[in-house]
């Protein structure tokens, strides 16, 4: 394995709404399955504006002494069991013990864009239907940045632990985090990653409110939930809300050499920028300039790119302004752009944890995944790999995350084993 000097993945590990198994995730994506089905997470009336979701399969607990009933009594929020469990798994996967003397180089970024909202939405009713006080655990499993904190205690990384909320581009801000705090010399070791299970009431319909979130032309049929998600597609209508989690382990290469560990991936650059324009539609120029920043960063020109896995939620302009700033930066060459949305919906701030997950196992198995649901639009002249899975070496792949508030990130992965 050769080792360039720049931050190593060691280990990674995902649930989405394909799985819970990472190994099912991938054979379900490359066979072009979907995870969108009907909502049923809680009940609704006719005129609930939201009725697809991708929801995370209940997984069992039995082996995992640290998601036991007394362990996570006070925990109602499904975002830490399912934060922990990535963290646990990945770590295993890293062949990486955090032991007393690793730890307090050990650094926590692993966040989320919603936090336990539905913790505080069950005391809230609770207090108006039987006038009683909130449960003293309300408020910790609210805050967002206790996600980081419960990975802190579970693993005993006493290293620097921060919140990287950047709405959807959340996990891959995690992983760019993660490794800047590698390459100041802050950590040998960093647990990246983000979870997000927002199917709560109003949070769903709230992005119906705002045009958002999936749904039918006005006076037409409900269609299949597993159509629905469809990026870069002429006949997309918004995004379908999902649930999930995904945990990246990253550590320097000194760090890797002495420990005997292995690795088969880098991250070779990144770039972040902020729009400074509307609150949720994207900015075309700050966009592009992040792509270009994150090519630039890695030492590349934008023709060695071999693949791109795209933020790509379905929405009219977010899609339109993400491929005008591909072809922006590429030219009439860009690289086939696989958008896993179309299979998993949009999981929040975790979508670009998951997705980073995903593109990383295609490097390792030169394999890119495919959208789905595509029908081209001839405003978006680019390789959507609408085909199915195809099979292609990928030395050097973008991921791309954008947020609402105008917060962009950009990674570059190398294959490197």
């Amino acid at each position: 394995m050769r080792l360039s000097g720049k931050t190593l993945i060691l280990g990674y590990d995902a649930v989405s709404s394909l799985g819970s198994d990472l190994e099912m995730q991938w054979r379900r994506a490359a066979s072009g399955e979907s995870g969108i089905g009907p909502l049923t997470r809680f009940p609704f009336g006719d005129d609930f504006p939201v009725r697809i979701a991708g929801q995370v399969e209940e997984v069992d607990i039995r082996p995992y002494p640290f998601l036991q009933p007394r362990e996570m009594a006070h925990w109602t929020s499904p975002v830490f069991p399912y934060a922990l469990l990535t963290v646990h798994r990945a770590l295993g996967r890293s062949g990486l013990d955090i032991t007393s003397g690793i730890a307090p180089r050990t650094a926590v970024t692993f966040s989320s864009a919603v936090g336990g909202q539905d913790a505080v939405l069950k005391a809230d009713r609770q207090m108006i239907a039987e006038n009683k006080l909130p449960h003293p655990f309300a408020n910790p499993n609210s805050c967002i940045n206790m996600v980081g904190g419960k990975v802190s205690i579970l693993t005993g990384a006493t290293g620097p632990i921060c919140a990287t909320i950047t709405a959807c581009a959340t996990g891959v801000t995690s992983i760019i985090i993660g490794d800047m705090m590698i390459r100041q010399n802050l950590a040998d070791v960093v647990i990246a990653g983000a979870v997000d299970f927002p199917l709560v009431e109003p949070i769903l319909a709230g992005f119906a409110t705002m045009n958002g979130a999936y749904r039918p032309k006005e006076g037409q049929p409900h269609e299949a939930p597993e159509k629905t998600s469809r990026p870069f597609s002429a006949n997309r209508r918004g995004f379908v809300v999902s649930e999930g989690a995904g945990a990246v382990i990253l550590a320097s290469p000194d760090f890797v050499r002495a420990h005997g560990l292995a690795a088969r991936i880098e991250i070779a650059g990144f770039g972040m920028t902020s729009d400074a324009s509307h609150f949720v539609a994207p900015n075309l120029k700050t966009v592009r300039k992040c792509m270009e920043l994150t090519i630039a960063s890695a030492g590349l020109m934008p023709a060695d790119v071999d693949a791109v896995n795209a933020h790509a939620t379905s929405t009219r302009i977010g899609d339109k302004v993400e491929a005008d700033a591909l072809v922006g930066v590429f030219g009439g060459k860009v690289p086939p752009s696989s958008a896993n949305k179309s299979q998993t919906g949009h999981a929040m701030g975790a979508s670009s944890a998951i997705e980073t997950i995903l593109t990383m196992e295609g490097m390792i198995r030169e394999t890119l995944l495919p959208t789905i649901n595509h029908i081209p639009d001839p405003a978006m002249p680019i390789d959507c790999v609408a085909e199915g899975a195809r099979k292609l070496s990928q030395e050097i792949v973008m991921k791309n995350a954008f947020g609402f508030g105008g917060c962009n990130a950009c990674l570059i992965l190398r294959r490197v084993g």
